[in-house]
């Protein structure tokens, strides 16, 4: 969703996507839409460069950010992930629901549900095939329904 503040000419920002690579395309891919949910975009492929762009996401890419994940074809070992990435972090109304559902389809819960320090903050993590974090955060309001905000309804 982009914010626009009527009767500003300033520029209008929105985070269009997180770029992460991946080694196994097929099983991130099944990762992305089967554990986590996210519908699958669009697909690039680049044959002169021998990779491809993968764009998933929970709202079409227009209204909201996506995840792009590139496979670089000719690479078959895991990337060394580095000290200075984080996680990639998604809002939902029950995250011990849905640490279920993940662990249920295979996904590996690397902590498990719970609150986070006293905060009142609910969180679990989950890894993806390359080994990448992906918080649980659990929203105290309850989801956005899409269709009606986009349609000026919320």
């Amino acid at each position: 969703m982009m914010l626009q503040i009527k009767g500003s000419n300033a520029i209008v920002k929105r985070i269009a996507h997180t770029m992460i690579r991946c080694v196994d395309r097929d099983a991130s891919i099944d990762f992305y839409t089967k554990v986590l949910g996210m519908r699958l975009h669009r697909v690039v492929d680049y044959d002169a460069g021998r990779f491809s762009l993968i764009y998933l996401g929970y709202e079409p890419e227009e209204n909201g950010p996506a995840v792009e994940l590139t496979h670089n074809w000719d690479h078959n070992k895991r990337y060394q992930l580095g000290d200075g990435y984080g996680h990639i972090a998604i809002t939902m109304s029950d995250v011990y629901a849905e640490a279920a559902r993940i662990e249920s389809c295979g996904g590996k819960i690397t902590r498990p549900p719970g609150e986070m320090m006293d905060s009142g903050i609910h969180i679990a993590f989950v890894e993806d095939p390359d080994g990448y974090q992906i918080e649980l955060i659990q929203t105290p309001f309850p989801p956005v329904d899409c269709a009606a905000r986009d349609n000026g309804d919320v």
